[in-house]
């Protein structure tokens, strides 16, 4: 018999009577009726930020309201209405939750408190009196474009528990269907099974993906190709290691998430649900959101923590940009549940066939224990792939008297031979519209990671010929990241004493030292995963790095990286826009990281002055680009007239 299907017992709900939280307060009353659970409301009120604050806004008071009683009697009056009256809003919006729990017949309790109000949620979410967290993706703050609000991202990372964030307040979780992701690990199998129960209760379908990204080797061996001498590729074997990628390592990746797949189907079967199941390629957060939008579920449900997460990891780099862009409400399980060994083994991994010819050669009456302890071991120690090698090593430890047997039949035939490999497979050819889209990207280093991503999704399709709409697969990938490029370049050089010299003189012979390596703790290597994928992290690293080193600091922290983040942004924000710029130019500025746009605006500007244009158009841009590329430097004060037709 299965275990029961989870249930929640404690749900705490945070409450401040925006359309968010009110939707919060309806879904977090259906599901305590469904399991006779308790809610408690809570709301934070901030009263004695609010007296510092009145207290130093007196100085900017009228005269007349300075003089000494008045303004004691100011302070009086002020000090009365925010105690009373802050507490009176508070239990106002606890109220409004206790009717709505009435009229489900839930047992509900009201809970005020003052201080910092995420500090205050987390610590009532953390106290061990819940199981469920809910709260809205948005308060009263939310201002047009805000997708996830401060207070809430901030709670649900530190949170211990479940935390369902509601999205749209106009959608109940009950209409369904509910999607959950998988991804092998202990909290997303754990995730699939609140999914379970609440799909028996509502009678609703559910839907499991998981997502991998067969791209990433194609893109990165490719690029290895273009930086290895011809004695370094005979080392590394180029070839042999592209074509082990290709071969064995993008398809082993595609089996082991259709496995983690195949075990949801199992699970679900336990308790009489059919499951539709799909495999999905690309990004793992990108692609489950494109699927979002086109089944357009209720619920996402899917673990805080993934399959490579380290324990000083508070939530996944997946699951938080999914908390952040996904189009429904998510549920972020903490729950975990573990498939039994032989139920995974038996779904995920696989036998070489000498593998298999031994496992022949045992007695009947010990085949099945030996195979099923061969599964074990395998299962134990991340084995997907059963060999010959491994099942002799797995029964010599586990069943001795299975191993004597095995190892009377003699060795294995042509151990260790190793079969050549075959030539290198041509590049695909390019259609016109493939070639003209690819074109249209300014950025080389970005337009070479687009044509082998195409390159590799056709191929993947078994296409001899790129077509348009392999590049469109990867086009919304596309920003303005050139800008952060060279300006990454520029500073690292300046921080790092580059062998930058003026134009007209040589550079010393003498090589640089290469820098001491640096110690990242996990938590700023998580940060760091915020950061797009590629060449915008490793010059994000570099140029954090060496702001370490210049403060005689040898490991990365969250708070030294914020520290370098902060004076970035104190040279950008101060610069506006001050030219008319085309309404896609300003879309494409907009995808700029704050910290930086404020420069790569300014520099733009410049470029439209210096070519007498009154407004930044495409045509500015490409110009613009063209002149950071050439020149290796960004600000065009140390490269006056980079922005002339000379640099083009």
């Amino acid at each position: 018999m299965p275990q029961p299907l989870p249930a929640y017992g404690s749900i705490l709900l945070a409450a401040d009577a925006s359309d968010h939280a009110n939707r919060g307060a309806l879904e977090a009353a259906t599901l305590a009726a469904l399991w006779r659970a308790r809610v408690t409301g809570i709301h934070v009120y901030a009263a004695k930020m609010h007296d510092l604050r009145f207290r130093q806004m007196e100085g900017g008071l009228p005269e007349q309201f300075r003089e000494e009683r008045e303004l004691e009697r100011q302070r009086d009056v002020h000090d009365d209405l925010i105690a009373r009256g802050l507490s009176i809003v508070a239990g106002s919006y606890l109220d409004q939750v206790a009717r709505v729990c009435q009229a489900q017949g839930v047992r509900f309790s009201p809970s005020a408190a003052e201080g910092k109000n995420y500090r205050e949620l987390v610590t009532a979410a953390n106290s061990g009196s819940y199981d469920l967290l809910v709260l809205g993706a948005l308060g009263l703050g939310a201002v047009e474009g805000s997708r996830l609000g401060s207070v809430t991202h901030r709670v649900v990372r530190r949170s211990a528990i479940d935390a369902l964030v509601i999205r749209d307040p106009q959608r109940a979780l009950a209409e369904g269907p509910i999607v959950v992701g998988v991804d092998g690990s202990r909290h997303a199998y754990g995730g699939l099974l609140t999914a379970l129960s609440l799909a028996s209760r509502w009678q609703g379908p559910v839907k499991v993906v998981a997502a991998f990204d067969p791209y990433y080797h194609y893109v990165a061996f490719n690029r290895i190709a273009g930086v290895l001498s011809e004695q370094a590729g005979k080392v590394f074997r180029f070839q042999e290691q592209e074509r082990l990628h290709e071969e064995i390592i993008d398809s082993g990746l595609a089996k082991i998430y259709e496995g983690h797949l195949r075990v949801a189907r199992s699970i679900a079967a336990e308790y009489a649900t059919e499951l539709e199941t799909e495999l999905l390629d690309g990004k793992p957060h990108d692609a489950i959101e494109r699927y979002l939008r086109q089944v357009k579920p209720s619920l996402l449900v899917i673990g805080k923590l993934g399959i490579h997460a380290d324990p000083e990891l508070d939530i996944g780099g997946n699951a938080e940009n999914l908390l952040r862009n996904a189009p429904c409400a998510v549920l972020l399980s903490q729950r975990q549940y573990q498939p039994s060994v032989d139920r995974l083994a038996a779904v995920t991994t696989s036998w070489t066939r000498e593998a298999e010819e031994r496992m022949e050669r045992v007695p009947a009456f010990a085949r099945e224990m030996a195979r099923m302890a061969i599964l074990r071991y395998a299962q134990e120690r991340g084995h997907t792939v059963i060999t010959a090698r491994l099942a002799d090593e797995a029964t010599m430890r586990m069943c001795p008297h299975a191993a004597r047997v095995m190892q009377n039949v003699g060795a294995t035939h042509d151990a260790g031979r190793r079969d050549r490999a075959p030539e290198h497979e041509a590049a695909p050819a390019w259609s016109a519209d493939a070639a003209e889209l690819v074109a249209s990207v300014s950025d080389e280093s970005i337009r070479r990671n687009l044509t082998l991503r195409a390159e590799k999704k056709a191929r993947q399709q078994g296409e001899r010929l790129v077509g348009a709409e392999h590049v469109r697969a990867f086009m919304g990938e596309v920003t303005l990241e050139i800008a952060q490029a060279v300006l990454g370049r520029e500073e690292t050089g300046a921080e790092q004493g580059a062998d930058r010299v003026p134009r007209g003189r040589s550079r010393s012979p003498t090589p640089a030292q290469p820098p001491e390596p640096m110690t990242w703790s996990a938590a700023a290597e998580a940060r760091m995963h915020r950061v797009p994928d590629g060449f915008m992290r490793d010059l994000t690293r570099e140029r954090i790095e060496a702001f370490a080193r210049r403060r005689g600091v040898r490991e990365i922290t969250p708070e030294l990286i914020e520290e370098k983040y902060a004076e970035w942004g104190s040279g950008s924000e101060k610069q506006t826009i001050q030219l008319a710029w085309t309404a896609e130019m300003l879309a494409r500025v907009e995808r700029i990281p704050v910290f930086v746009r404020g420069m790569v605006i300014m520099e733009v500007e410049r470029c439209a002055r210096e070519m007498r244009a009154d407004t930044v158009t495409a045509e500015v841009l490409e110009r613009a680009s063209r002149a950071w590329a050439s020149h290796g430097g960004f600000h065009s004060e140390s490269n006056p007239g980079q922005y002339s037709s000379g640099a083009e």
